[in-house]
């Protein structure tokens, strides 16, 4: 424990003219009565009350201190607690290409992505997370971290256009490499979701396979889309509203699958937002390994306990001195 004001402790001091002036008292208060002799009362017990005669002198003291105590702001202070606890690393690299807002999930499959990843990212207690986005380019949107709170809410930020279009599949794996590669836990994963081909970017997918192969991470690759055809966003019309054309469905399955099949992870289709649910939930159980945590202790006022044992004190200072001890005029 540490105090704001350490300089009220001083008040201690206190107790010295305090003490002494209650036992100057009491020698002088004592009753004093004549009688020939004391023997009739030499077997008498002893009360219990002549134990407590100082009792009430010992409450107040110590409720004295408890004030002191508080004037002096007792707090917790700012730390760094590390512990070790069982967890993996996984980067959520999330294609935001505007292919994403066809309609063949509910609403559509950008914000199905973003539901079933914020539902994933809660049930994983201790897991390192980052997540990376891409498009016709790839963004870190989180470094890895284990604040479930600042991922989803990152999620929820996440908005079509953040990103030149186009779908940089070998661009959005090696970024989330890039983030993970470096984590302390012995499984690190990578769950990478999108709808398409790789038409753009400066890694092609495969090599980027290959690199996550050699540091020994997993890459699940999950292609999200019906099978058949969908309704895709084709342009806006005159009066600002997104227009839609019934179009076929088409995702790049042996890419993905070879990529999966390069680092020991798995394909998965995703036909609907019921399906990408038990994807996710299958991937929930990927391996754990113990690996260290860092969380971060805020500064904060810690005088409510001083408060209630000083409560506590004056209740039974009251209570004693209008029962047990009570004074008889």
């Amino acid at each position: 424990m540490e105090f704001a004001k350490p300089i009220f402790l001083w008040l201690f001091l206190l107790y010295i003219p305090l003490i002494v002036w209650y036992i100057l008292k009491n020698k002088k208060s004592d009753a004093a009565i004549r009688i020939s002799s004391v023997s009739a009362f030499s077997k008498l017990p002893t009360s219990y009350k002549v134990y407590l005669k100082h009792f009430l002198f010992v409450v107040r003291l110590a409720a004295l201190g408890c004030v002191i105590i508080i004037l002096c702001r007792p707090q917790t202070h700012d730390s760094w607690e590390s512990s070790k606890t069982e967890g993996t690393d996984i980067v959520i690299s999330l294609d935001v290409s505007t292919s994403m807002l066809a309609r063949d999930f509910n609403p559509d499959r950008f914000e199905a992505a973003k539901e079933v990843a914020s539902k994933f990212i809660n049930g994983r207690e201790s897991d390192n997370i980052g997540i990376v986005i891409f498009a016709g380019e790839s963004f870190t949107l989180v470094p890895m971290t284990t604040d479930k709170a600042v991922l989803v809410n990152y999620i929820k930020e996440i908005k079509m256009g953040m990103l030149e279009d186009g779908t940089a599949i070998g661009d959005g794996l090696a970024t989330a490499i890039n983030r993970i590669k470096d984590g302390k836990a012995k499984s690190k994963s990578i769950i990478l979701l999108t709808d398409g081909s790789n038409n753009t970017g400066v890694v092609a997918p495969l090599t980027a396979a290959d690199i996550a192969a050699k540091y020994g991470i997993k890459v699940y690759t999950i292609g999200v889309g019906t099978t058949g055809s969908a309704l895709f966003p084709v342009g806006v019309n005159v009066y600002g509203k997104v227009e839609y054309q019934q179009l076929p469905v088409v995702i790049d399955e042996a890419t993905l699958k070879s990529i999966a099949n390069k680092t020991g992870g798995k394909y998965f289709r995703a036909t609907s937002k019921h399906v990408l649910k038990e994807i996710f939930s299958e991937i929930d159980k990927l391996e754990k390994t113990e690996l260290d945590v860092r969380k971060y202790n805020q500064t904060e006022d810690n005088y409510m306990p001083w408060a209630l044992l000083l409560l506590a004190l004056l209740l039974i200072d009251i209570i004693a001195r209008h029962t047990v001890l009570r004074n008889i005029p």
